[in-house]
């Protein structure tokens, strides 16, 4: 069964949504993506309002099994983490009222994962992503690539930092899990047991 990871790329001028379904084999294959976006201009509660719709009918349309989020993190441009940040917060909240795990991973993590280089570019990450997912032109905008490599990272790795929905029950077993999820991680477990 295949695990099903809505990746987003948060943003306040352009939020990129990519949904991919990955085989316990890694084999990820592209199901949606695009870019929303608000204008500078426009008052700060109504392009919160916009993002939230977004997420909204892209988590009610292709019912993903975990959120990959980019993780925030601190830049010169004070504004731009700012509007980040609260995009951010936007998408977590969308995926806890649904009670969909999310789980967030740095740009190094992503570029790293995808890439085999944590200093990769953007160019290069979008080249990735096209190969990987067998596409015939690379997604666009950037923040669409973006968005499917954090995706294809969460279930690649799966080792994000788990803001929600992913709690340990005594004994380590994983309480919460959809199925997808609980047949994904027994698909690894055994993988990992015949490495050994």
């Amino acid at each position: 069964m295949a695990l099903r990871v809505l990746g987003i790329d948060p943003g306040l001028t352009r939020c990129g949504f990519g949904v991919v379904d990955v085989e316990a084999n890694r084999r990820a294959s592209l199901v949606g993506v695009g870019v929303v976006g608000t204008h500078s201009e426009e008052p700060l509660d109504q392009r919160l309002l916009a993002i939230s719709l977004a997420v909204d009918e892209w988590l009610d349309r292709h019912t993903p099994d975990v959120l990959a989020v980019e993780r925030v993190f601190s830049q010169l441009n004070v504004s731009t983490v700012m509007g980040t940040a609260q995009a951010s917060g936007i998408v977590i909240a969308a995926a806890a009222r649904r009670g969909i795990t999310v789980a967030l991973h740095t740009p190094t993590e992503v570029k790293a994962a995808v890439t085999g280089n944590g200093q990769a570019d953007k160019v290069a990450v979008t080249k990735m992503v096209t190969r990987i997912l067998r596409l015939s032109a690379p997604p666009r905008p950037a923040d669409a690539a973006d968005a499917l490599a954090l995706a294809i990272t969460h279930a690649w790795r799966g080792n994000g930092l788990v803001v929600s929905g992913s709690a340990r029950a005594p004994g380590g077993t994983v309480s919460g899990l959809t199925p997808a999820q609980r047949a994904w991680a027994e698909a690894e477990a055994r993988t990992k047991r015949g490495r050994r």
